[in-house]
């Protein structure tokens, strides 16, 4: 009992919790700013600048608009870093397998959904037209990405008659694998609002659009529980599509690699792209999205 609670707090501080997720979230943050400035023309920040804007942030004073809650203003931020520290923690990715238990997925899932609705809460929260605005079109959003997401989880997990992770993880690979693969990755750009899905915080129409009232330590927290967000999207990818590695060390590196190129591939589309409405983004998903779903869905049923 002493040694697995050992090994649980290794998963949740160290490795892939706490520490280990906040400096891959200012790497893999860097990169996408990086890879996307080079694609404009422009040098992009240096590989440091994520870990200094959140310094940044955290040095700044915190003010707390006038008539909002100050427990839902510090209260929300840190719940979405806390819920996505959880999720890495329980990603049996290459030197972990600590924490797994029958049922961590649904675990998993509910932990991933955190950070949009604090999102969503905080910018109804805020007193801001901005935010509230920011909130409507995340909380409109949530209900096409989440067809494809969840339904990419499900098949996989309804193909392994299993709702574990470790078990998922072991699946050998079938057509189930590109069905879902197709549907997981179609949901990634609106989940992590990166264009075309950039609706709820169009800068150049709704200001900062959620965070518009959040500063300093909150905002550094919001900022931080987005970048775990895509941390723990990409080793979710790792954990259910890419084939087990026996060697630690090998397995570690393909992970890495698979992150990067990930990332990129979503600077990509993020450059690439300009920002679509929030109508044409509900028929994108509720049509090529749900197409993907059911794909997934009929052949795990099936195989």
């Amino acid at each position: 009992m002493i040694e697995w609670l050992g090994s649980a707090l290794l998963s949740v501080f160290v490795w892939p919790g706490a520490i280990s997720g906040a400096l891959l979230a200012w790497f893999f943050m860097w990169l996408a700013r990086k890879f996307s400035a080079r694609l404009q023309g422009r040098f992009g920040p240096p590989f440091y600048q994520p870990f200094f804007d959140f310094v940044k942030l955290l040095g700044k004073k915190t003010l707390v608009p006038e008539g909002v809650s100050p427990a839902l203003f510090f209260g929300l931020p840190v719940s979405a870093v806390i819920a996505m520290v959880f999720a890495l923690a329980l990603l049996p990715l290459p030197g972990n397998q600590s924490i797994s238990f029958a049922g961590d997925l649904i675990l998993l899932v509910y932990l991933m959904e955190m950070p949009a609705l604090c999102t969503v809460i905080a910018g109804f929260s805020s007193r801001s037209l901005y935010g509230q605005v920011s909130s409507s079109r995340e909380a409109v959003l949530l209900l096409g990405y989440n067809l494809p997401f969840l339904a990419s989880v499900v098949a996989l997990a309804v193909q392994a008659n299993s709702f574990r992770l470790t078990d998922l993880a072991n699946q050998p690979w079938t057509p189930v694998h590109i069905a879902a693969a197709l549907a997981f990755l179609i949901a990634v750009p609106a989940r992590l609002r990166t264009n075309p899905f950039s609706i709820p915080n169009a800068e150049q129409e709704i200001v900062g659009g959620a965070m518009t009232e959040f500063n300093g330590t909150p905002l550094a927290l919001f900022e931080l529980a987005h970048g775990l967000e895509l941390v723990a999207l990409v080793g979710l990818f790792n954990v259910l599509f890419i084939p087990v590695i026996a060697n630690h060390w090998l397995a570690l590196l393909v992970y890495l690699l698979v992150s990067a190129v990930l990332v990129i591939l979503i600077s990509v589309v993020a450059t690439a792209t300009a920002r679509v409405q929030l109508s044409r983004a509900l028929r994108f998903y509720w049509g090529w999205g749900a197409a993907a779903a059911v794909l997934a869905f009929v052949l795990a049923l099936v195989l």
